[in-house]
């Protein structure tokens, strides 16, 4: 039967470790598959003699990089690993493979990622699984689940010491437990907390979700729960086994906190958005139920504690209708987004479990030891270690600062992956900075042997596969293997990666600065000016008066670049190109502003019109109006400018009314300013930002996001404001920068525009 694991763990049974591998069967019901195997790792047959005899060890036909042979070092359980592998290193024994997880070296062993065929027919059955199955044969496959994923949500007192509610929702269950002592419509009422507890236990166990989801949900809500578990002496089993639950909190903001609930997963809606590169202005549940699904909250954010306060005395129907429709808000968040699918589709490429596919350095692992593991080769363990040196970055150019029409946009399809496919970049294939024959040399000096390397292989078959779903439109798994691909180069330069080397990273972005500008040199002989250059981006000024035919020529452009790759790469490296120029758009009209304050041409900011399917459209890159520190009033105001300038239109007039209209509090509501707090207010010591001061104004914090206005008192929260705005700031601090980047290219200013002076077309200045 086909399978979908969830959780890959491991138990000491009768003194012996197995494996245990929880998830979802293809016919709905929950599994427990229960393997026996032995932990192992490798050192090198030299080094055998520096093994304590105690521990048994067997010759194989694996080798290290360095093509000496290897042998295979057991251990009786999982936790004596670290234990002979730090006693080893302390002799000087280099071990090999010493830091894999016990479950996932068997996942690798056995070529499994997230897929499993069951074939065992007989099985058992608990209280907390449907099918137990004692040593199966299990095999790797391709199954997409249909997950029971559960929303939860609680409502607490003010002071954060009492629990009013918990919502439940799922695709087939919707219940509300309340602590009331009168009849609650909708609602399953209860005495007190307790009993309110061990029924939620209940529900869980019985409704069996796959997963358990919210907002914050781990932060929070779990974390409360966990506390009233304990202070009720009610069990925190919510898993499948009896064990206790466990949440560990991050007080680091980079960081995510963590839950263990064997057999089933707790994923926070809002890591699911943040892993599958969804960018919110903030990442409240009303904003996100507001750009999603176009829904408002039943309360406001800023009156929230006081009105479930209110609600729960006089009103708990209401309390009731608001807990519910926060749960079902973030289950209907999760399906119109599709985070979750894509998550699953993820897992299955890499094998990580889905609460771990953003582990970017575990799933290069998780592939790349596969195909280590099919040529006999076994890779060093991790140690981090320090850079020696800078990884460099992607060519930038200095623009050239102006406004354009026609430009052409070309770049370079997955630039960084098509570098390491072609100059087969790989640790097997780096053999330090050399020379010699049938090497290829990198423009750091880096060289690379042409013998097939592992991750060039991995990801044309990834490019290919993903060529193959485009085709048949299946956009989540397009959407998951250009995320694994773009994780490629940053794998490589992370100092934790096992194969880190300062030289092999440099070498794919030297090779991709290489290649920019000698595609820029090529463009120039043709006749054309390159006025700006990005990693992997050549804007080009086409001086061609029609958008159609600067369309035709950026497509001609790419034939004749990709023409003369092919012959230098094959001329020059003796290898096939797999570099790929493509033609990406012509704006319209664009924009390339100047550094505030200089000449010269400012780096990944520009602004440009574009024609889609006959309808204009501006985009922005770097530009204000993609920042969230800009207010809306600056954005606004940023795009209006611009559409005058891009369509020629008169502005002087246009920026005198909209100050006017500044002024008169027309936008009042487009002057809040939003900023995170990176840690608690009292710990800003040294500098005190504007929204730390606004945060000092608060009573109580309920976000990291902090809201709020300049006022003629400084920074004020906007829930909180006690003082006219400083209409005066958002002028000078807002508007001015914005018009200034623009009319410096008409010989003007703003501060001379808004005195009054003479009123002319902004195009005659």
């Amino acid at each position: 039967m086909k399978s979908f694991i969830l959780y890959p763990t491991y138990r000491i049974i009768n003194g012996k470790p197995h494996v245990l591998l929880f998830g979802k069967l293809e016919n709905g019901q929950s599994f427990l598959t229960i393997n026996s195997f032995r932990p192992y790792f490798y050192i090198r047959e030299s080094d055998v003699s520096s093994l304590p005899k105690e521990y048994e060890y067997t010759k194989t036909n694996f080798k290290n990089f360095n093509e000496e042979k290897l042998v295979k070092i057991y251990t009786e359980e999982p936790a004596e690993v670290p234990q002979l592998r730090k006693y080893l290193e302390r002799s000087g024994v280099e071990c090999y493979e010493a830091d894999i997880r016990f479950a996932y070296r068997f996942l690798i062993d056995n070529d499994i990622k997230s897929a499993i065929e069951i074939k065992e027919e007989n099985y058992e059955q608990n209280e907390y699984v449907d099918r137990i199955y004692y040593e199966p044969t299990i095999t790797p496959t391709h199954f997409t689940p249909n997950l029971n994923v559960m929303s939860i949500d609680i409502e607490t007192s003010t002071d954060g010491k009492k629990l009013y509610s918990i919502s439940m929702y799922s695709e087939n269950f919707q219940k509300a437990l309340i602590v009331s002592k009168k009849k609650v419509k909708n609602a399953i009422v209860f005495k007190d907390e307790e009993s309110l507890l061990e029924k939620f236990k209940e529900i869980i166990l019985e409704e069996d979700p796959d997963v358990i989801t919210g907002w914050s949900v781990i932060d929070f809500d779990l974390n409360f729960l966990k506390e009233k578990f304990k202070e009720h002496s009610i069990s925190f089993v919510l898993g499948r086994t009896n064990q206790q639950c466990k949440i560990k909190l991050e007080s680091d903001f980079f960081k995510t906190s963590k839950s263990d609930f064997q057999g089933r997963l707790v994923l926070d809606a809002i890591s699911l958005l943040k892993g599958s590169f969804i960018q919110l202005e903030n990442y409240k549940l009303s904003t996100a139920a507001s750009h999603f699904l176009n829904q408002e909250k039943l309360i406001d954010d800023y009156n929230k504690v006081e009105e479930i306060e209110s609600m729960y005395k006089k009103n708990p129907e209401k309390l009731i209708e608001y807990n519910m429709k926060d749960a079902q808000l973030v289950l209907d968040i999760i399906k119109k987004t599709r985070v979750l699918d894509l998550t699953i589709h993820r897992s299955l490429l890499t094998g990580m479990p889905l609460d771990r596919v953003s582990a970017s350095i575990a799933s290069f692992d998780s592939l790349y030891l596969r195909k280590l593991k099919e040529r006999n080769y076994a890779a060093p363990s991790v140690s981090f270690k320090n850079k020696e040196e800078r990884i460099t970055g992607g060519y930038v150019m200095d623009s050239i600062p102006g406004i354009y029409e026609n430009i052409i946009i070309l770049d370079f399809k997955s630039l960084y992956p098509s570098i390491i496919r072609t100059f087969n970049i790989d640790p097997l294939t780096f053999v330090g900075k050399t020379s010699g024959k049938n090497l290829i040399i990198a423009p750091n000096r880096a060289a690379f042997k042409k013998d097939p390397g592992l991750l060039p292989e991995i990801i044309s078959s990834l490019m290919e596969e993903r060529e193959k779903v485009k085709k048949e439109k299946d956009e989540l798994t397009s959407h998951a293997i250009k995320i694994l691909l773009n994780s490629m180069f940053g794998v490589t330069a992370n100092p934790s990666f096992r194969f880190f080397n300062t030289d092999m990273a440099n070498a794919i972005t030297y090779f991709g600065q290489f290649l920019i500008k000698m595609t820029a040199e090529e463009i120039k002989k043709k006749g054309y000016e390159v006025i700006y250059q990005d990693t992997d981006s050549v804007f080009i000024k086409s001086g061609i008066e029609i958008y159609e035919d600067a369309e035709i020529e950026g497509r001609k452009l790419t034939v004749v670049i990709n023409r003369f790759f092919e012959k230098y790469i094959e001329n020059t490296y003796g290898v096939k190109n797999h570099l790929e120029l493509e033609f990406e758009k012509v704006y319209k009209m664009f924009i390339m502003p100047k550094i505030r304050g200089a000449e010269t041409g400012a780096k990944k900011r520009y602004a440009g019109l574009r024609v889609i399917d006959g309808k204009e459209k501006i985009e922005f890159v770097g530009m204000e109006s993609r920042r969230r520190d800009w207010t809306e009033l600056s954005k606004k105001f940023q795009y209006e400018l611009l559409d005058r300038v891009f369509h020629k239109k008169e502005i002087s007039e246009y920026v005198k009314k909209f100050i006017s209209e500044v002024r008169e509090g027309k936008y009042d509501d487009m002057l809040v300013y939003r900023k995170s707090l990176r840690k608690k207010e009292e710990e800003y010591i040294k500098t005190t930002p504007p929204h730390v001061k606004a945060a000092r104004k608060l009573k109580k914090i309920n976000s990291t996001i902090i809201e709020y206005v300049i006022t003629e008192d400084g920074p004020e929260p906007l829930q909180n404001r006690k003082h006219k705005i400083d209409y005066k700031h958002y002028i000078n601090k807002q508007l001015k920068p914005i018009a200034d980047s623009i009319l410096v290219f008409y010989n003007k200013k703003f501060e001379d525009m808004i005195k009054g002076n003479k009123q002319t077309n902004i195009f005659n200045f």
